[in-house]
């Protein structure tokens, strides 16, 4: 269903999330079609089901086979950590992390040159690695507080746009953007063609932004970490 998540209905989503009003998110999402937004709100969804808010369960459930469905990358890392929230199976051997996936997703999948960066297992924050200085002390460098990011490049970010461009329903719309993606300068071209059509252009970045946290979470669990929320 296109333009259910309005710029409003995403601020309340955020909103909901980032104070951990499990109620709230539950009244939303119970609502409104959720696949776009399964990354975004899965973690917060099992935090409600861990503290018995009412319906989340069920919205867990749902999130559950929708991920399933979907199956796109970090999809069912998330799948197995909602089923132990539910009671399913043993927790995934996964030490929790703080970390905000969107920022883990900048450091994954910036600019080769100037991309990458680290952890603090201490606290979860990504540090750009254009931020460290040249001098580091010992504690810098202890490899029990830090975990290396290496920069992965842009190929997944272009493989999102080739995917999200077999979305459009108007063929030429759909061609523009084929000839847009074609060559040097593809991500500016795409989106300056998506800025023409408001509702596509969010519709994207609700796509990128998933699979994007998607990658960032797979990359965790392959680190043997899972994000969790800050306390």
């Amino acid at each position: 269903m296109r333009g259910t998540w309005s710029e409003e209905n995403l601020r309340r989503l955020r909103a909901a999330r980032h104070a951990g009003d499990g109620a709230e998110l539950v009244a939303l999402l119970s609502g409104l079609p959720f696949a776009e937004v399964l990354q975004q709100v899965g973690d917060a969804v099992g935090d409600a089901v861990t503290v018995r808010v009412p319906g989340a369960a069920e919205l867990a459930e749902r999130c559950i086979a929708a991920l399933g469905e979907r199956d796109w990358e970090g999809d069912a890392e998330l799948a197995r950590q909602l089923g132990a929230a539910l009671g399913r199976g043993a927790v995934p051997p996964l030490r929790p992390l703080p970390v905000d996936l969107e920022e883990l997703s900048g450091l994954l999948e910036g600019d080769p040159v100037l991309g990458g960066g680290r952890i603090d297992l201490t606290t979860g924050d990504c540090r750009p690695q254009l931020v460290d200085s040249d001098e580091q002390t010992e504690e810098d460098e202890d490899p029990e507080r830090w975990l290396p990011v290496w920069c992965e490049g842009s190929r997944d970010g272009y493989r999102d746009m080739e995917l999200f461009t077999a979305t459009i329903g108007d063929a030429d719309f759909a061609d523009r953007l084929e000839i847009a993606i074609s060559g040097r300068g593809a991500f500016r071209r795409f989106k300056d063609v998506l800025a023409r059509r408001e509702d596509e252009l969010r519709r994207f970045h609700l796509f990128a932004e998933e699979r994007q946290r998607g990658r960032a979470r797979a990359w965790l669990a392959g680190n043997g970490y899972r994000p969790v929320a800050r306390p």
